[in-house]
């Protein structure tokens, strides 16, 4: 499976953008698929996650009620919407998908896509 990660970009703070993950490959309806990101000088985090149906997700707690995750499996494609963006948003995101669970996508990621810049402006 190949990713490729797109829509980031400047934002200021309490607005939205929405990122969007391509993917390729016959298989990628049987992956969990999810979000990720790298601020500045620290380690890359997880944001969300989404089974391989669409209908469960799971995100970290500083991103609940504001980001929400999605894909569309004919389209192949995985979204993250992001709304009431804040400064500390500020990352590298980037897309990944697993052949695991929701919850423990972090420690299971199969294929990774490159990140997409997202800065958000106080």
């Amino acid at each position: 499976v190949q990713l490729q990660a797109s829509g980031g970009g400047l934002v200021q703070a309490g607005g939205s953008l929405r990122l969007s993950c391509a993917a390729s490959g016959r298989t990628f309806n049987n992956y969990v698929a999810g979000w990720f990101r790298q601020a500045p000088g620290k380690e890359r985090e997880f944001v969300a996650s989404i089974s391989e149906s669409g209908r469960v997700t799971s995100a970290t707690d500083s991103v609940k009620g504001r980001f929400t995750i999605s894909r569309d499996n004919a389209k192949k494609m995985v979204y993250l919407q992001m709304n009431s963006l804040k400064p500390e948003d500020t990352a590298v995101y980037y897309c990944a998908v697993a052949q695991g669970t929701i919850a423990t996508i972090q420690n299971s990621v199969n294929y990774w896509g490159k990140g997409t810049l997202v800065t958000v402006s106080s």
